[in-house]
């Protein structure tokens, strides 16, 4: 029982810093500044719920997909840059802000930013999914699978909590400190979005240098 508990924490603590959610929060105050409390609610919920069934799908079967698609982790890895990227300049030029979404688009535009990007690969990026395929690797024992699934269910809890949180925030800020911090997050997404890029893209020439020599 002991092993299993300290399975579970190390398995939440893994999570929790994978996925990230205090800095997914600011890209999802700047994607979500246009609705209302309600919508922003709902999408926050359904990006949570998408990102743990993704989660749990892959904790089973991730290396299987991987496999039979021959795809691999470092080819994710240099997608998520390019959409980062490609977001993160969005942001710098307050594109993202300036949005707006007609009533009747609403319901279609929180479908689509709540799996992709927020979801995927925001929430359950690279890190979190390979993480998910070794967890359940090293999960020798039904109690220690359990304490994984427990771990990730009270992740993504946490995860709609902060991001259902950020409504307040984008009421205080007000129209200019959401500007503001979209620009600067701007910046900090397309940094990050470079260092997935390099980190998938460099693994992905030593094997082809490996392979040639």
């Amino acid at each position: 029982m002991n092993e299993a508990l300290a399975f579970g924490l190390l398995s939440f603590t893994s999570f929790f810093t994978l996925i990230n959610p205090l800095g997914t929060m600011p890209i999802f105050m700047t994607m979500t500044a246009e609705l209302d409390v309600k919508d922003r609610s709902r999408t926050a919920r359904k990006a949570s719920i998408v990102s743990l069934i993704t989660i749990i799908l892959f904790a089973f079967s991730g290396q299987l997909l991987f496999d039979f698609f021959g795809i691999s982790v470092n080819s994710f890895r240099i997608v998520g840059g390019v959409i980062f990227f490609l977001m993160g300049m969005d942001m710098l030029q307050a594109r993202l802000g300036k949005v707006r979404i007609k009533d009747s688009e609403v319901k279609s535009y929180v479908n689509d930013i709540s799996v992709t990007p927020l979801a995927i690969p925001m929430i359950c990026g690279p890190g979190a999914l390979t993480n998910a395929i070794v967890m359940m690797e090293d999960a020798n024992s039904v109690p220690k699978k359990i304490a994984l699934m427990i771990s990730v269910l009270l992740v993504m809890c946490l995860t709609f909590l902060i991001l259902y949180s950020s409504s307040k925030i984008i009421k205080l800020l007000g129209e200019t400190g959401n500007n503001v911090m979209m620009r600067l997050m701007g910046l900090i997404v397309m940094v990050i979005a470079v260092e997935f890029f390099f980190s998938g893209l460099k693994p992905i020439i030593a094997e082809m240098i490996a392979t040639s020599v």
